[in-house]
Order: structure tokens, then C-alpha cells, then sequence
């Protein structure tokens, strides 16, 4: 079935101003399936001034944070209605077993709607105690506002979950948004604005403009009615988007990705070590931020370790995702075929040793075997550079302070894992690790409640929990002069 997506503007669908097109191509048959339109200024300018006027003087303007809150519980209501669809639509985009999306991304998704719902109507000012005003006394408080207009641009690795992200908090301040998603997965945000339609949002809150970055996400960044650009990503791209937005002084949020350590003591429960570290390497393909790619371990068990995960590695079934019994799939596209093909072969020309998989060179198909390297070091490019695709490193160490500093020896700081029976040190080496979420005897948990971000080259600002609505807001301070 071929499809034919074009953008969601002020409630309508509509190609692109100039007519092109990008095609969609499946990552298992390398086959095109279908084309989504290639967004342009114009259409950048058309979408972001259906979402000014909302903001300033639409229906959306006069709505409470109650009455939003409701509008989110229905969206919420019909995604879970439709959660096989949006999970089919994510997976087939970048041949991902649909098993993983109807588990983890659609019910997170969901979770995040229904706790921004909470936070639409909890976004308090302060009362603030001052001095007075040349001698007469003064009331002062603040109320929260939506930033403007948002900027959201999605990557393809969990286009559905990260653009609800995005959407859920900035929807409960009383935002509006212009989504760029993925030009390789656009079929999950626009089936969400279609459903944001059906729920009651008034045309012109949420729009969705398909296309290339150097197009539409620089569009967005230079537009002048864009107040905030919230975006998941590349550091390079991210760079790129903090140079263009800062010029017009815009609020910028950036999720850059990861190099995420898992730290496996001695003493910690050997098989939930091992089953934990294989969910972190191999889950999406190993395309995801916080892939736990950097298997630090513990010199007792290392050798032990490092031979069970290539067990693992080489147990999981490769194939089309759609088939029974398929473990993984493709990663998404051929650029990342080639690039993790590539850091696969500078592994082994760096002198690690290859435990399992290797380079891989299917006859169609963007599949790359699941691969675990041992005796590396953490100058090794694959141990250093953020790979995006299910390649493990196992680094030897021998103390606690080792570990944390070969933790902390990263230009990333996403997320890190720390396995270990052990409640001390499990909240010591917790503290000392500098990433901006920490899992013990856990991979990387994902909470609707609890803030999702980095430090360092991770990027800037959080998305989740209650700070995360707050971030779409900026705070008025009001002064009255008391009467005598």
C-alpha cells in the first residue's frame, strides 16, 4: 500500500508549497512505500501562524488549565484506542518489532498525557513578600504564562513517545506547537494531530510540517513567532539549532544522546546484571539515547560477563520484525547501516576483540548483527563515540574509583546503570557519576513523573515530570501598590 502523507496545518492536511516530495523507504526491503511532503518556509510560516493566532486570540487562548486538562484525557483515551495502529506505524517506519512499542513507547506515551492533564491545572504563581514601594506597602505575585509558540523537532528512533514528550507538557502550560518530525517516520505525529482533531483541540494548536532539517528545522528555529525550540537529536545538529535559535534569543531545549555506562560489580546478581545490560544494548536496534553501550565490569567477573553477553548477542533472531518469532530487525536507515558498519570494522582495527557479530553484509536489508566486543579500552572510538546501534564494549576495572572515573571519562552524560548488591555503594557511585539520570540494578527507567535530560554534551533543560510543563511557562511578576 502506498502512502501519500502530507502535512496537518490548521486542522486540514496539505502538500507543499512547491509541490516536492521525500520518499519513505522500508528499512527491510529497501523498497519505497510511500512519500510525505517536503515542508518549505512558507509552509513552516503558514503552520506557525495558525499557531500564533491561536495563542493570542483563538478559542485555545480562552480555555483554562482544566479545560485543557480534559482535552488531553480525550487525546489520551483515543491513543489508547488506537495503540496497535500507532505502534504498527512507529515499527514499520524503522523495522522495529512492534512488540517493543505496544510495550514501552505507546504506554509511556499515555502516561505522559494523562500526567501533564494533572499538571494543566497546578501551574501556580507565588505570593512574594518586598520591601514596599517608597514607604507604602506593596502586594507582589507571579502567574505563569506559556512561552509562546513551540518549535518541536522529533527524531526517528521513538518518533511517538518523544513527540508526546514534547507535546503533553507544553500542551498542559497552554502552548501551541508546529511539530517537525522525523522525514522518515512522519505517520505517528500525524495520525496524533488527526486524533488531537477528534478529541476537541481547535485547529491551529497543534500542526505537523514534514521535511528535511536544513529546511523546515532551520525555518522554525529563524521564524520570529517561535518562542521555544524543543528538540531530540544530534550534538551536531543541536549545535546547529542553538547557534540559529540564540541569535533571536529563544528558549532551546536539547536532547542530544548518550555514551551511557552500565557499571556491573562483583557482587552484583549475575543473570539480572546480564539480562539488564542485553536490554540496554540491543532494545530498538540499539538506536536509542540511552543505550547502555559501555559494559564496564568488574576484572573478577569480566571474562565470564563479557562471554555471557556474547551468548546473548548471538541468540537473538535477525530478521523481518513482522515474522513470528523475530528478535530484531533492521536499524532504520542506510546511512546508519553504514555508520555502525563502520565503527563495527574501526573496532577491530583498534585492537579489541570481536566476541560476537562483526560486519555485517546482508544481501537486502539494513541488518546489522547484534555485536560484543571485550579487552577495550575507553580511547577506543567505540567506547567513545555514540554509535547508535547494538554494538557493545566491555571495559575492564578494578576499583569503585576507577569505574566512576571511566564513567565520567565521556563528552556524554545522559544516563548511566549502576549493578550491584550493594545499598552503599549503589547511592555513592550514584552521586558520582555525571549524567542527569541513574538507574540502580535497572536500565535507564522511564517514568512520566520524573525529569529526562543530560549534562555535557548531552544536552540542556529536561522533558517529564512536573519541571517539564513548568518549562514551557515564564514567570510574570505583579505589583500592586496597597492603599494606605
Amino acid at each position: 500500500m502506498t502512502e501519500h502523507l502530507n502535512h496537518f496545518i490548521e486542522g486540514t492536511g496539505c502538500e507543499a508549497s512547491d509541490g516536492r516530495r521525500i520518499p519513505l523507504v522500508d528499512p527491510v526491503t529497501e523498497q519505497v512505500y510511500g512519500s510525505c511532503a517536503r515542508g518549505t518556509a512558507d509552509d513552516v510560516d503558514r503552520a506557525v501562524n495558525a499557531a500564533h493566532h491561536q495563542l493570542e486570540q483563538g478559542a485555545w487562548s480562552q480555555l483554562d488549565g482544566a479545560q485543557r486538562a480534559r482535552l488531553l484525557l480525550k487525546l489520551a483515551d483515543l491513543v489508547e484506542r488506537d495503540t496497535e495502529l500507532l505502534a504498527d506505524m512507529d515499527a514499520n517506519a524503522i523495522g522495529r518489532s512492534p512488540i517493543e512499542p505496544r510495550r514501552m513507547d505507546v504506554p509511556n506515551a499515555l502516561a505522559n498525557l494523562r500526567a501533564a492533564a494533572g499538571w494543566a491545572n497546578q501551574l501556580e504563581g507565588r505570593t512574594i513578600p518586598s520591601g514596599g514601594y517608597f514607604g507604602t506597602k506593596t502586594l507582589s505575585y507571579t502567574v505563569r504564562e506559556p512561552v509562546g509558540v513551540v518549535g518541536a523537532i522529533v527524531p526517528w528512533n521513538s518518533p511517538l513517545m518523544i513527540t508526546v514528550w514534547k507535546l503533553a507538557a507544553l500542551l498542559a502550560a497552554g502552548c501551541t506547537v508546529v511539530i517537525k518530525p522525523s522525514e522518515e517516520t512522519p505517520q505517528s505525529a500525524l495520525h496524533l494531530a488527526a486524533l488531537a482533531r477528534e478529541a476537541g483541540f481547535p485547529d491551529g494548536v497543534i500542526n505537523v510540517v514534514t521535511g528535511y532539517g536544513a529546511e523546515v528545522g532551520r525555518a522554525l528555529c529563524e521564524h520570529p513567532h517561535i518562542a521555544k525550540i524543543s528538540f531530540t537529536g544530534s550534538p551536531e545538529a543541536g549545535r546547529e539549532i542553538q547557534r540559529t535559535a540564540g541569535v533571536l534569543f529563544k528558549h532551546v531545549a536539547l536532547e542530544l544522546g548518550g555514551k551511557s555506562p552500565q557499571i556491573v560489580f562483583d557482587d552484583a546478581s549475575f543473570e539480572d546484571a546480564l539480562r539488564g545490560c542485553t536490554l540496554g544494548l540491543f532494545a530498538n536496534q540499539g538506536q536509542i539515547c540511552a543505550a547502555g553501550s559501555r559494559i564496564l565490569v568488574q576484572r573478577g567477573i569480566a571474562d565470564r560477563f563479557a562471554a555471557a553477553l556474547a551468548d546473548a548477542a548471538q541468540a537473538v533472531k535477525v530478521g523481518d520484525p513482522r515474522e513470528p518469532g523475530v528478535q530484531m530487525g533492521p536499524v532504520a536507515k542506510k546511512a546508519q547501516f553504514d555508520r555502525v558498519n563502520r565503527y563495527i570494522q574501526l573496532g577491530i582495527d583498534q585492537g579489541a576483540t570481536l566476541l560476537a557479530g562483526g560486519v555485517s553484509t546482508p544481501e537486502r536489508g539494513w541488518f546489522v548483527r547484534p555485536t560484543i566486543f571485550a579487552n577495550a579500552n575507553n580511547d577506543m572510538a567505540i567506547a567513545r563515540d555514540e554509535i547508535f546501534g547494538p554494538v557493545g564494549t566491555v571495559i575492564t576495572f578494578d576499583s569503585e574509583e576507577e569505574a566512576v572515573a571511566l564513567a565520567n571519562d565521556s563528552t556524554y552524560g545522559l544516563a548511566a546503570t549502576v549493578w550491584t548488591t550493594d545499598l552503599v555503594r549503589a547511592h555513592r557511585v550514584a552521586g558520582a557519576v555525571k549524567v542527569g539520570a541513574v538507574g540502580v540494578n535497572c536500565w535507564s527507567p522511564l517514568d512520566a513523573n520524573l525529569p529526562w535530560g543530560g549534562v555535557k554534551t548531552s544536552g540542556i533543560g529536561r522533558e517529564g515530570g512536573f519541571g517539564g510543563a513548568l518549562a514551557y511557562t515564564e514567570e510574570k511578576v505583579i505589583t500592586v501598590l496597597l492603599p494606605k
